[in-house]
């Protein structure tokens, strides 16, 4: 008796080399790529790239998707009609990790589908990006800008940030290395979590749970904010937690938009209650052309990028063929998302 090969489909644009590295390490599954049937990657990592097929073309995607038990990425061009065009779908590997909003939005809850996110593929660009941004600030580097721009040359004192505190909201695996890479520069580490049954965290120097934002807050000369997109840490930082901050602190927000209040952040910024922030995120995206963001210069735009490094593929690849191993072998998969908990 001839059992089938269960069919991978790969949905968005992923380097061949990448997709040979599948078809090798787990010969038992048949892997699909149609590049030709794909977005046009604008980056390297680029998983959301302009797509455009004609009739023919999405016909014959169509089918793809109806043979497909498994995905690699979410197909982007058929997001509510998903289900009913791939009714063989069991398992989707995502290629974001904080993919909990678009799932409820879309109803994929409902679907029985095991859905991976790509949790700690990101942690290590993320965290470098915290810490060129508190650097930026301690250093100076608003003032080094400044004085290059105008061709003048004038000594200065900065600061350093042995002896600073960093406050994390949210130390899952990305605020667990942004911790790791801040003690290297002697920084104290404060944050919060969800489940304090073990008191203790390397690199954490206090911990808190989630309910007590106040000690965090008011120790702060950076406050990063790491947490997932859910109901409860919707609209946690708003006027009156920017208020307890310290006069001179620095807000870093690599989570979500919808976790802050930006007008109230924007005003902070604009009164000289915050000496700064470094925002990856946005509560629009983009960021409209007449935001008063853009011409503060105390203000480190990002275009939602922080995370995106030209390891990307390959860290997702990794992780995509350990779980198909474990898939196939009937073991728990890494990364589950918990739909109940966003994330």
């Amino acid at each position: 008796m001839t059992v089938s090969k269960l069919t991978v489909l790969i949905a968005s644009y992923l380097e061949p080399e990448l997709v040979d590295q599948i078809r090798r390490e787990v010969p038992q599954v048949e892997v699909i790529y149609r590049p030709d049937l794909l977005g046009v990657p604008r980056y390297i990592a680029d998983h959301n790239g302009p797509i455009s097929r004609t009739e023919e073309q999405e016909a014959e995607w169509q089918s793809l998707l109806a043979q497909a038990d498994i995905f690699f990425d979410f197909d982007h061009t058929h997001v509510k009609d998903l289900p009913k065009l791939a009714p063989k779908l069991k398992w989707i590997q995502a290629t974001s990790a904080g993919i909990g909003q678009f799932v409820k939005q879309n109803g994929y809850d409902q679907t029985g589908w095991i859905m991976t996110t790509a949790s700690g593929v990101h942690a290590r660009p993320l965290a470098e990006f915290v810490i060129q941004s508190m650097l930026f600030f301690a250093r100076d580097f608003e003032y080094l800008q400044r004085e290059k721009a105008v061709h003048h040359w004038a000594r200065n004192c900065t600061t350093e940030l042995a002896g600073k505190t960093l406050a994390i909201i949210g130390l899952g695996k990305i605020g667990r290395e942004a911790a790791r890479l801040a003690k290297a520069f002697d920084v104290r580490v404060i944050g919060n979590r969800r489940n304090l049954d073990d008191a203790t965290m390397p690199n954490v120097d206090e911990l808190y749970p989630p309910d007590e934002l106040t000690p965090l807050l008011t120790q702060a000369n950076y406050l990063l904010l790491s947490t997932p997109h859910t109901p409860e840490t919707e609209g946690m930082i708003g006027a009156e937690q920017i208020a307890q901050l310290p006069k001179g602190a620095v807000i870093i927000n690599i989570a979500r938009g919808a976790v802050m209040d930006y007008a109230a952040m924007t005003e902070a910024l604009q009164n000289g209650h915050l000496r700064g922030a470094s925002l990856d995120v946005f509560a629009t995206e983009p960021l409209p052309a007449d935001d008063p963001l853009w011409d503060m210069s105390n203000v480190i735009i990002s275009p939602h990028s922080a995370s995106t490094a030209d390891t990307e593929n390959a860290k997702i690849t990794r992780l995509f063929c350990d779980n198909l191993k474990r898939y196939l072998a009937g073991e728990p998969l890494q990364n589950v998302l918990d739909t109940q908990r966003y994330y």
